[in-house]
């Protein structure tokens, strides 16, 4: 093993963890004890109103008015190297806190996010995007301004594509009315929201007193009653029923309804990999993530021969059914999220997802007790280190296994490193993020740093392969500046290895960077080069004792050898093909 070591005193003095909370909306009003509330003054109070205590970005001209009211205010702003890694930060922050935001300039800060901003909204994931822009004044003549893209709409147009809610903030008798239009949406439909604040507008004052309306959806009792009344129906003549547990479980903070549910009547539960550690995986009822051919067979064969499966905040995405080799029957199925209720074959409307959950929750049925195989929950690990050896994508992942506990958080990119996690066992809820829907590459290290600013007790386990790590490996240099301390683990197989199962070719190979030497690079932290299992656990037990900076291993990794999950599905789908 190679090891180095660059010693950083770079800390955050005031950085102190806080627990992830659940958005709270408070009355607010034009007027704050006698002050007359600005644009600018107004989405602060609000965004803190709704427990965002820090927000991510880079300033710019057309924005820099609104920063230096941030600056003044308790919100901490996190400066990053790139304003995309400045959206997966938000993003990874609004999965542990709850709601995340981000602050850019207009353009070439703002259509810089649309990528990790297209993730979190595919992924719901609610993050407030806020982006400065010219003043209305100047744009009276129509004039070439700089970073201006075709017209001064441009660039809200693009984001009404990616977010579910958006508005410019030009006039102040509405303003502050669409300010908590889309702050509600974004919290309501856990996606992300679009605010443009024109530079000129920031310190324009409230005209009228103005009152948010804390109205919350409902559901038609009627439509929520016969709801219940049929899924009770199919529950109760179910011989073999299993839960299917989705992320919105997480993002709507049903956790503990749907945990009384499964408990109450003693259903086995399963995850997606979206939704993994939703639940905890030594829960007794757990029996692991079910995704296809990528899941275990024993899951896999346990989940479809289920009579009724209840799909709680569950997306059908090709990734979460195993690349669609899952096969679940309509007609067998409860399939409840925020968008859709459906029941077998029948359809129902305006039933909001947390209404149904917790009313199933209390509705009275009868349930056939399965019994759970011993040979179908996850199974201990016969773990050995042969430290001459060397090191397999099998063998690194059972070495991941044996660090986690409650004050890690697995943050995994896509490709193998994703798969991998598949097997990995997570004690406690809500402790693994991942792209597993959109799978975009490099969301791993800026993630994990919005997560450790959300709730820095958490130390990242960052998951990423080498191709990922290319991509936005120097958003480390923000870790370090924190003061934080993951333990990032490079795949380092040379280049894109789940691409080669589909199509190979040389336009898959990647340069093979020293990637522990980043740390020369940003000026502090730990790095250390893996080739063999004696290797490997030296070097997880050096980045383990190593509390006050960050670490980066880099493991050497054969190119074709892969990971368990990756495995089950190429032989699974061979044998379809």
């Amino acid at each position: 093993m190679t090891a180095r070591k660059t010693v950083s005193k770079s800390k955050s003095g005031d950085n102190k963890p806080h627990p992830a909370t659940k958005p709270v909306t408070k009355h607010a009003s034009g007027k704050n004890n006698g002050k007359v509330h600005t644009i600018g003054s107004y989405l602060i109070q609000r965004l803190q109103d709704y427990g965002i205590n820090d927000l991510f970005g880079i300033p710019g001209d057309f924005v820099l008015q609104f920063y230096g009211m941030l600056e003044e205010s308790p919100i901490r702003v996190v400066g990053t190297t790139r304003e995309d890694n400045a959206g997966y930060a938000a993003d990874g922050y609004a999965r542990v806190n709850g709601l995340g935001a981000v602050c850019v300039t207009y353009c070439v800060g703002g259509l810089s996010l649309c990528n990790s901003i297209a993730g979190a909204y595919a992924e719901k994931s609610p993050v407030v995007v806020i982006s400065g822009a010219p003043g209305m004044a100047e744009r009276e003549t129509d004039p070439l301004l700089h970073h201006r893209v075709k017209d001064f709409n441009t660039q809200r147009e693009v984001f009404e594509k990616i977010t579910v809610a958006t508005a410019l903030l030009n006039d102040p008798m509405t303003a502050f009315h669409e300010i908590d239009r889309c702050l509600e949406a974004c919290v309501r439909f856990k996606r992300p929201v679009y605010l443009e604040l024109p530079r000129d507008c920031v310190h324009k004052k409230a005209i009228i007193p103005h009152i948010p309306d804390d109205t919350q959806p409902v559901s038609d009792q009627n439509a929520l009653r016969e709801s219940l009344e049929e899924a009770a129906e199919l529950i109760h003549a179910s011989k073999k029923p299993v839960i299917i547990a989705g992320v919105e479980v997480h993002r709507f903070g049903l956790r503990e309804e749907v945990l009384e549910f499964a408990e109450k009547h003693k259903i086995p539960m399963c995850a997606t990999i979206l939704g993994k550690s939703v639940v905890s995986e030594s829960h007794p009822l757990y029996l692991g993530v079910y995704e296809g051919a990528m899941g275990r067979s024993e899951v896999q064969r346990f989940v479809e021969e289920s009579d009724c499966v209840i799909l709680l905040g569950t997306f059908m995405t090709d990734i979460n059914l195993g690349i669609y080799t899952a096969h679940l029957d309509p007609g067998k199925c409860i399939y409840a999220t925020s968008e859709k209720l459906r029941i077998s074959y029948h359809h129902f409307q305006d039933v909001v997802f947390s209404d149904f959950v917790k009313a199933l929750g209390n509705h009275k049925m009868k349930v056939v007790v399965r019994k759970i195989p011993d040979h179908v929950r996850p199974q201990p690990i016969d773990y050995k280190v042969r430290p001459s050896q060397p090191v397999t994508t099998k063998h690194l992942f059972e070495s991941i296994n044996q660090i986690l506990s409650d004050k890690t958080v697995v943050v995994t990119d896509v490709g193998d490193c994703l798969f991998g996690a598949i097997d990995l066992m997570i004690s406690t809820h809500t402790k693994f993020l991942s792209p597993a829907y959109y799978t975009s590459m490099g969301f791993a290290i800026p993630a994990s740093i919005g997560a450790q600013v959300a709730n820095q007790s958490l130390r990242p386990i960052v998951l990423v392969g080498d191709g990922a790590f290319q991509m936005t490996c120097l958003e480390l240099s923000t870790a370090l500046k924190l003061g934080f301390n993951p333990i990032v683990i490079v795949l380092n197989n040379k280049g894109y290895t789940t691409e080669r199962f589909l199509q190979e070719g040389p336009f898959n190979d990647i340069p093979n960077w020293k990637y522990h030497n980043i740390t020369d690079l940003i000026g502090g932290g730990w790095g250390f080069e893996v080739s063999t299992e004696g290797d490997l656990e030296k070097a997880i037990k050096a980045a383990l004792a190593n509390l006050d900076s960050l670490s980066v291993i880099n493991v050497h990794l054969d190119p074709t050898d892969v990971s368990p999950a990756l495995t089950r599905l190429a032989e699974k789908m061979s044998k379809q093909l």
